[in-house]
Protein backbone atom coordinates (compact mmCIF):
# COMPACT_ATOMS: atom_id res chain seq x y z
CA UNK A 1 0.00 0.00 0.00
CA UNK A 2 1.36 3.52 -0.71
CA UNK A 3 0.23 7.31 -1.33
CA UNK A 4 2.71 9.49 -2.70
CA UNK A 5 -0.02 11.65 -4.72
CA UNK A 6 0.34 14.67 -3.12
CA UNK A 7 0.03 17.75 -5.11
CA UNK A 8 3.49 19.43 -5.56
CA UNK A 9 2.22 22.39 -3.42
CA UNK A 10 1.27 20.62 -0.78
CA UNK A 11 4.61 18.61 -0.91
CA UNK A 12 6.62 21.92 -0.13
CA UNK A 13 4.06 23.56 1.90
CA UNK A 14 4.21 20.61 4.57
CA UNK A 15 8.32 20.68 4.71
CA UNK A 16 7.76 24.24 5.04
CA UNK A 17 5.99 23.72 8.11
CA UNK A 18 8.59 21.37 9.68
CA UNK A 19 11.19 23.51 8.65
CA UNK A 20 10.68 27.01 8.07
CA UNK A 21 10.84 28.95 11.77
CA UNK A 22 12.26 31.87 10.62
CA UNK A 23 10.93 35.07 8.61
CA UNK A 24 11.60 34.44 5.07
CA UNK A 25 13.81 37.52 4.32
CA UNK A 26 16.30 36.69 7.40
CA UNK A 27 19.42 35.06 7.23
CA UNK A 28 17.94 32.04 9.14
CA UNK A 29 14.89 31.96 7.43
CA UNK A 30 16.89 32.25 3.69
CA UNK A 31 19.12 29.22 4.66
CA UNK A 32 15.79 27.15 5.99
CA UNK A 33 14.19 27.44 2.60
CA UNK A 34 16.83 26.80 0.83
CA UNK A 35 17.32 23.45 3.50
CA UNK A 36 13.18 22.91 2.97
CA UNK A 37 13.46 23.13 -1.34
CA UNK A 38 17.00 20.44 -1.09
CA UNK A 39 14.39 18.21 1.01
CA UNK A 40 12.43 17.93 -1.88
CA UNK A 41 14.21 15.65 -3.90
CA UNK A 42 16.50 12.25 -3.40
CA UNK A 43 18.06 12.79 0.18
CA UNK A 44 18.85 9.43 1.83
CA UNK A 45 19.54 6.30 0.02
CA UNK A 46 20.57 4.18 3.30
CA UNK A 47 19.09 5.51 6.13
CA UNK A 48 22.30 7.29 8.76
CA UNK A 49 20.44 5.83 11.78
CA UNK A 50 21.19 2.27 12.98
CA UNK A 51 18.42 -0.21 13.12
CA UNK A 52 20.00 -2.68 15.01
CA UNK A 53 20.34 -0.51 18.47
CA UNK A 54 16.52 0.55 17.73
CA UNK A 55 15.64 -2.67 17.80
CA UNK A 56 16.92 -3.73 20.83
CA UNK A 57 16.09 -0.74 22.46
CA UNK A 58 12.24 -1.02 21.47
CA UNK A 59 12.66 -4.26 22.14
CA UNK A 60 10.68 -4.81 18.68
CA UNK A 61 8.96 -8.12 18.98
CA UNK A 62 6.72 -10.06 16.35
CA UNK A 63 3.19 -8.65 16.38
CA UNK A 64 4.51 -5.25 17.16
CA UNK A 65 2.43 -2.32 15.06
CA UNK A 66 4.74 -0.13 14.19
CA UNK A 67 4.78 4.13 13.00
CA UNK A 68 8.28 5.06 11.35
CA UNK A 69 9.34 7.76 9.65
CA UNK A 70 10.96 6.46 6.25
CA UNK A 71 14.17 8.24 5.28
CA UNK A 72 15.69 5.54 3.28
CA UNK A 73 13.59 2.97 4.04
CA UNK A 74 16.71 0.30 5.36
CA UNK A 75 15.23 1.20 8.66
CA UNK A 76 11.48 0.05 8.09
CA UNK A 77 13.15 -3.35 5.86
CA UNK A 78 15.05 -3.98 8.61
CA UNK A 79 12.55 -3.96 10.99
CA UNK A 80 10.52 -6.38 9.11
CA UNK A 81 13.10 -9.24 10.28
CA UNK A 82 11.32 -9.23 14.00
CA UNK A 83 7.47 -10.06 11.93
CA UNK A 84 5.80 -7.33 13.00
CA UNK A 85 1.94 -7.27 12.58
CA UNK A 86 2.76 -4.09 10.45
CA UNK A 87 5.02 -1.01 9.57
CA UNK A 88 3.39 2.08 8.69
CA UNK A 89 6.34 4.45 7.16
CA UNK A 90 5.63 8.05 6.25
CA UNK A 91 7.79 10.71 5.12
CA UNK A 92 7.57 14.43 3.54
CA UNK A 93 9.47 13.39 0.58
CA UNK A 94 8.12 12.05 -2.44
CA UNK A 95 11.43 10.64 -3.36
CA UNK A 96 12.12 8.27 0.11
CA UNK A 97 8.49 7.50 -0.36
CA UNK A 98 9.48 5.73 -4.16
CA UNK A 99 12.61 4.66 -2.43
CA UNK A 100 10.93 2.84 0.21
CA UNK A 101 7.88 1.42 -2.66
CA UNK A 102 10.74 0.49 -4.72
CA UNK A 103 12.22 -2.14 -2.12
CA UNK A 104 9.04 -3.25 -1.09
CA UNK A 105 8.47 -4.21 -4.78
CA UNK A 106 11.82 -5.85 -5.17
CA UNK A 107 11.44 -8.03 -1.69
CA UNK A 108 8.00 -9.61 -3.36
CA UNK A 109 8.81 -9.85 -6.80
CA UNK A 110 12.70 -10.03 -7.11
CA UNK A 111 13.27 -13.27 -8.45
CA UNK A 112 15.56 -14.38 -5.72
CA UNK A 113 17.61 -13.27 -2.74
CA UNK A 114 21.15 -12.85 -5.23
CA UNK A 115 18.86 -10.43 -7.40
CA UNK A 116 17.76 -8.42 -4.33
CA UNK A 117 21.19 -7.79 -3.20
CA UNK A 118 22.38 -7.20 -6.31
CA UNK A 119 20.06 -4.75 -6.71
CA UNK A 120 20.70 -2.77 -2.98
CA UNK A 121 23.74 -4.68 -1.84
CA UNK A 122 25.80 -3.51 -4.57
CA UNK A 123 23.79 -0.80 -6.67
CA UNK A 124 26.06 -0.55 -9.78
CA UNK A 125 24.84 -3.11 -12.15
CA UNK A 126 22.79 -2.85 -15.28
CA UNK A 127 21.22 -5.51 -14.99
CA UNK A 128 19.28 -3.66 -12.07
CA UNK A 129 17.78 -1.52 -13.95
CA UNK A 130 16.69 -4.61 -16.27
CA UNK A 131 15.20 -6.02 -13.56
CA UNK A 132 13.51 -3.28 -12.65
CA UNK A 133 11.53 -2.91 -15.94
CA UNK A 134 11.11 -6.78 -16.10
CA UNK A 135 9.73 -7.95 -12.16
CA UNK A 136 9.22 -3.92 -10.25
CA UNK A 137 8.05 -1.61 -12.71
CA UNK A 138 4.68 -3.47 -13.49
CA UNK A 139 3.92 -3.81 -9.97
CA UNK A 140 4.97 -0.45 -8.47
CA UNK A 141 2.18 2.51 -8.01
CA UNK A 142 1.90 5.06 -10.68
CA UNK A 143 3.34 7.56 -8.81
CA UNK A 144 6.41 5.58 -7.60
CA UNK A 145 6.86 4.71 -10.75
CA UNK A 146 6.64 7.87 -12.58
CA UNK A 147 9.38 9.09 -10.12
CA UNK A 148 11.71 6.18 -10.73
CA UNK A 149 11.25 6.89 -14.65
CA UNK A 150 11.54 10.46 -14.70
CA UNK A 151 14.61 12.07 -15.80
CA UNK A 152 17.49 13.73 -15.00
CA UNK A 153 19.99 14.93 -16.68
CA UNK A 154 18.97 12.60 -19.84
CA UNK A 155 18.43 9.42 -17.44
CA UNK A 156 15.94 8.00 -16.17
CA UNK A 157 16.17 8.10 -12.27
CA UNK A 158 15.91 4.05 -11.63
CA UNK A 159 20.08 3.84 -13.42
CA UNK A 160 21.53 5.17 -10.35
CA UNK A 161 21.26 1.55 -9.91
CA UNK A 162 23.17 0.71 -12.29
CA UNK A 163 25.87 3.43 -11.38
CA UNK A 164 26.35 3.62 -7.63
CA UNK A 165 23.08 4.28 -6.08
CA UNK A 166 25.03 5.15 -2.39
CA UNK A 167 26.74 7.96 -4.45
CA UNK A 168 23.54 9.88 -5.39
CA UNK A 169 21.29 11.45 -3.08
CA UNK A 170 21.64 14.90 -0.97
CA UNK A 171 23.57 12.74 1.18
CA UNK A 172 25.78 10.46 -0.96
CA UNK A 173 26.96 14.02 -2.81
CA UNK A 174 27.81 15.42 0.47
CA UNK A 175 29.75 11.98 1.48
CA UNK A 176 32.18 12.26 -1.95
CA UNK A 177 32.52 15.95 -1.43
CA UNK A 178 33.83 15.40 2.36
CA UNK A 179 35.90 12.37 0.95
CA UNK A 180 37.45 14.49 -2.06
CA UNK A 181 38.51 17.20 1.50
CA UNK A 182 39.87 14.07 2.84
CA UNK A 183 42.20 12.78 0.15
CA UNK A 184 42.99 16.23 -0.35
CA UNK A 185 44.28 16.28 2.94
CA UNK A 186 46.47 12.87 2.12
CA UNK A 187 43.89 10.55 3.94
CA UNK A 188 43.94 7.11 2.73
CA UNK A 189 40.64 5.02 3.60
CA UNK A 190 41.77 1.99 2.60
CA UNK A 191 44.10 1.86 5.41
CA UNK A 192 41.17 2.23 7.88
CA UNK A 193 38.61 0.05 6.20
CA UNK A 194 41.61 -2.88 6.65
CA UNK A 195 42.28 -2.48 9.40
CA UNK A 196 42.27 -5.58 11.96
CA UNK A 197 41.72 -4.02 15.57
CA UNK A 198 40.21 -1.25 17.07
CA UNK A 199 43.53 0.07 18.14
CA UNK A 200 44.77 0.46 14.49
CA UNK A 201 41.40 2.47 13.32
CA UNK A 202 42.73 4.66 16.76
CA UNK A 203 46.17 5.22 15.63
CA UNK A 204 44.09 5.88 11.56
CA UNK A 205 41.96 8.68 13.29
CA UNK A 206 44.44 10.14 15.46
CA UNK A 207 47.18 10.38 12.74
CA UNK A 208 45.34 11.15 9.72
CA UNK A 209 41.55 12.19 10.27
CA UNK A 210 41.89 14.00 13.23
CA UNK A 211 44.11 16.24 12.12
CA UNK A 212 41.98 17.71 9.06
CA UNK A 213 39.73 19.36 11.73
CA UNK A 214 42.62 21.66 12.58
CA UNK A 215 42.64 22.51 9.09
CA UNK A 216 41.34 26.54 8.48
CA UNK A 217 39.96 25.79 5.38
CA UNK A 218 37.75 22.56 7.18
CA UNK A 219 36.82 24.72 10.29
CA UNK A 220 35.81 27.22 8.07
CA UNK A 221 33.49 25.15 5.83
CA UNK A 222 31.72 23.46 8.90
CA UNK A 223 30.83 26.14 11.16
CA UNK A 224 28.77 27.41 8.11
CA UNK A 225 25.48 26.35 8.28
CA UNK A 226 24.67 25.06 4.93
CA UNK A 227 27.51 22.59 4.97
CA UNK A 228 25.52 20.14 6.45
CA UNK A 229 22.93 20.17 4.79
CA UNK A 230 23.57 17.36 2.63
CA UNK A 231 23.72 15.54 6.07
CA UNK A 232 20.32 15.89 6.34
CA UNK A 233 21.04 19.03 8.96
CA UNK A 234 18.66 22.10 8.84
CA UNK A 235 19.96 25.24 10.61
CA UNK A 236 17.88 25.06 13.82
CA UNK A 237 19.72 21.16 13.79
CA UNK A 238 22.95 22.70 13.46
CA UNK A 239 22.68 24.87 16.05
CA UNK A 240 22.13 22.27 18.61
CA UNK A 241 25.14 20.77 17.35
CA UNK A 242 27.25 23.55 18.29
CA UNK A 243 25.52 23.97 21.74
CA UNK A 244 27.52 20.59 22.54
CA UNK A 245 30.35 22.25 21.51
CA UNK A 246 29.86 25.37 23.53
CA UNK A 247 29.09 27.37 20.58
CA UNK A 248 31.68 25.81 18.33
CA UNK A 249 30.36 22.86 15.92
CA UNK A 250 34.03 21.75 15.42
CA UNK A 251 34.40 19.72 18.69
CA UNK A 252 31.30 18.43 18.20
CA UNK A 253 31.97 16.81 14.89
CA UNK A 254 35.32 15.61 15.39
CA UNK A 255 34.32 13.65 18.51
CA UNK A 256 31.54 11.68 16.42
CA UNK A 257 33.84 11.69 13.22
CA UNK A 258 36.01 9.63 16.29
CA UNK A 259 32.78 7.23 17.46
CA UNK A 260 31.71 6.20 13.81
CA UNK A 261 35.84 5.60 12.55
CA UNK A 262 36.89 4.28 16.21
CA UNK A 263 34.28 2.67 18.60
CA UNK A 264 33.23 -0.63 16.37
CA UNK A 265 34.83 -2.66 14.59
CA UNK A 266 34.91 -1.81 10.85
CA UNK A 267 34.19 -5.44 9.45
CA UNK A 268 30.70 -4.80 11.44
CA UNK A 269 30.05 -1.38 10.76
CA UNK A 270 28.34 -0.86 7.40
CA UNK A 271 28.58 2.96 8.27
CA UNK A 272 32.14 3.06 8.00
CA UNK A 273 31.92 1.78 4.58
CA UNK A 274 29.29 3.98 3.43
CA UNK A 275 31.12 7.11 4.39
CA UNK A 276 34.79 5.78 3.03
CA UNK A 277 33.83 4.31 0.18
CA UNK A 278 29.49 4.92 -0.72
CA UNK A 279 29.32 1.39 -0.99
CA UNK A 280 28.90 -1.94 1.87
CA UNK A 281 31.79 -4.02 2.65
CA UNK A 282 29.84 -7.15 2.15
CA UNK A 283 27.80 -9.46 4.31
CA UNK A 284 30.42 -10.95 6.68
CA UNK A 285 30.30 -9.52 10.01
CA UNK A 286 27.14 -7.56 10.05
CA UNK A 287 28.84 -4.79 6.93
CA UNK A 288 25.39 -4.58 5.67
CA UNK A 289 21.63 -3.67 6.65
CA UNK A 290 19.90 -6.50 8.54
CA UNK A 291 17.29 -6.28 5.69
CA UNK A 292 20.05 -7.16 3.11
CA UNK A 293 21.51 -10.13 5.54
CA UNK A 294 20.93 -12.81 3.28
CA UNK A 295 19.23 -15.14 5.67
CA UNK A 296 16.54 -12.27 6.25
CA UNK A 297 15.07 -12.85 3.08
CA UNK A 298 12.90 -15.16 2.93
CA UNK A 299 11.16 -13.35 6.19
CA UNK A 300 11.57 -9.98 4.57
CA UNK A 301 9.41 -11.06 1.36
CA UNK A 302 6.86 -12.95 4.26
CA UNK A 303 6.71 -9.81 5.84
CA UNK A 304 6.90 -6.75 2.54
CA UNK A 305 3.11 -6.93 2.62
CA UNK A 306 2.83 -5.72 5.89
CA UNK A 307 4.42 -2.38 4.73
CA UNK A 308 2.17 0.75 4.23
CA UNK A 309 4.23 3.92 2.70
CA UNK A 310 2.61 7.54 2.97
CA UNK A 311 3.79 11.15 1.80
CA UNK A 312 2.43 12.83 5.08
CA UNK A 313 3.85 14.43 8.16
CA UNK A 314 3.77 12.21 11.08
CA UNK A 315 1.11 14.22 12.94
CA UNK A 316 -1.62 14.11 10.56
CA UNK A 317 -1.36 10.49 9.85
CA UNK A 318 -1.66 9.95 13.59
CA UNK A 319 -4.52 11.76 13.82
CA UNK A 320 -6.23 9.14 11.79
CA UNK A 321 -5.43 6.58 13.52
CA UNK A 322 -7.70 4.49 15.91
CA UNK A 323 -6.71 5.22 19.83
CA UNK A 324 -4.76 2.78 21.34
CA UNK A 325 -3.59 1.16 18.05
CA UNK A 326 0.53 1.64 18.05
CA UNK A 327 3.04 -0.39 20.30
CA UNK A 328 6.64 1.19 18.76
CA UNK A 329 6.80 4.51 17.01
CA UNK A 330 10.25 5.53 15.78
CA UNK A 331 10.64 9.33 14.84
CA UNK A 332 14.28 9.72 13.71
CA UNK A 333 15.54 13.05 14.62
CA UNK A 334 12.67 15.14 13.12
CA UNK A 335 11.47 16.54 16.51
CA UNK A 336 14.71 18.72 16.36
CA UNK A 337 13.30 20.19 13.58
CA UNK A 338 9.59 20.93 15.55
CA UNK A 339 8.24 24.10 17.57
CA UNK A 340 7.11 23.53 21.01
CA UNK A 341 3.48 23.76 19.25
CA UNK A 342 4.10 21.32 16.77
CA UNK A 343 5.91 18.56 19.82
CA UNK A 344 2.91 19.46 21.42
CA UNK A 345 0.45 18.07 18.68
CA UNK A 346 3.06 15.16 18.06
CA UNK A 347 2.55 13.93 21.40
CA UNK A 348 -1.09 14.46 21.65
CA UNK A 349 -1.54 11.92 18.85
CA UNK A 350 1.28 9.79 20.23
CA UNK A 351 -0.24 9.55 23.71
CA UNK A 352 -3.84 9.04 22.22
CA UNK A 353 -2.99 6.11 19.97
CA UNK A 354 -0.44 4.26 22.29
CA UNK A 355 -1.18 0.83 23.24
CA UNK A 356 -0.17 -0.37 26.58
CA UNK A 357 3.68 -0.79 27.41
CA UNK A 358 3.79 1.84 23.63
CA UNK A 359 7.06 2.64 23.08
CA UNK A 360 8.43 5.95 21.57
CA UNK A 361 12.20 6.35 20.16
CA UNK A 362 13.96 9.25 18.78
CA UNK A 363 17.20 10.91 18.18
CA UNK A 364 18.33 14.38 18.75
CA UNK A 365 21.35 16.26 17.46
CA UNK A 366 22.73 17.48 20.73
CA UNK A 367 22.91 15.48 23.81
CA UNK A 368 19.86 16.75 25.72
CA UNK A 369 16.29 15.25 25.30
CA UNK A 370 14.79 17.93 24.11
CA UNK A 371 10.75 17.21 25.30
CA UNK A 372 10.67 17.87 29.07
CA UNK A 373 9.65 21.87 29.45
CA UNK A 374 8.24 22.11 25.91
CA UNK A 375 5.58 19.66 25.92
CA UNK A 376 2.78 20.15 28.67
CA UNK A 377 3.66 17.89 31.92
CA UNK A 378 0.01 16.85 31.40
CA UNK A 379 1.04 15.12 28.13
CA UNK A 380 4.27 14.17 28.88
CA UNK A 381 3.51 13.15 32.18
CA UNK A 382 1.82 9.76 30.91
CA UNK A 383 5.39 8.92 29.49
CA UNK A 384 8.23 7.41 31.09
CA UNK A 385 11.70 7.92 29.98
CA UNK A 386 13.99 5.11 29.80
CA UNK A 387 17.06 6.32 30.97
CA UNK A 388 19.36 2.81 30.66
CA UNK A 389 17.80 1.99 27.37
CA UNK A 390 18.79 5.57 26.27
CA UNK A 391 22.06 5.35 27.13
CA UNK A 392 22.69 1.75 26.24
CA UNK A 393 21.23 2.67 22.38
CA UNK A 394 23.05 5.87 22.03
CA UNK A 395 26.50 4.25 22.92
CA UNK A 396 25.49 1.21 20.34
CA UNK A 397 24.31 3.18 17.52
CA UNK A 398 27.14 2.71 14.73
CA UNK A 399 25.52 5.72 12.49
CA UNK A 400 27.52 7.98 15.85
CA UNK A 401 26.73 10.81 14.06
CA UNK A 402 23.70 11.93 16.48
CA UNK A 403 23.66 13.18 19.88
CA UNK A 404 21.71 10.87 21.88
CA UNK A 405 19.05 8.50 21.28
CA UNK A 406 15.99 8.40 23.58
CA UNK A 407 13.63 5.83 24.47
CA UNK A 408 9.86 6.94 26.64
CA UNK A 409 7.77 4.27 27.39
CA UNK A 410 3.84 4.60 27.91
CA UNK A 411 2.86 4.58 31.99
CA UNK A 412 1.04 1.73 33.07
Amino acid sequence: MSDISVPPASVEAQLGAAVHQNHALSATGLLERAFSRLFQGLVYVQIWEDPVADMAALDLAEGDRVVCIASGGCNVMSYLTRRPAEVAAVDLSPAHVALLNLKRAAALYLPDQASFFAFFGEADRQSNVRAYDRYLAPRLDAASRDWWEGRLFGRRRIEIFARGAYRHGLLGRFLSAAGLVARLGGVDFDRLLAAQSLDEQRRFFETEVGPLFDRPLVRALARRRAALFGLGIPPAQHDKLAADGGGDVIPVLRERVRKLFCDFPVAENYFVWQACKRRYGGVAGGAVPPYLDPSAFETLRAMAGRVSVRNRSVTDYLADRPAGSVDCTVLLDAQDWMTDAQLTALWSELTRVAAPGARVLFRTGGEPDILPGRVPDAILGRWTYDTEASRRASAEDRSAIYGAVHLYRLRG
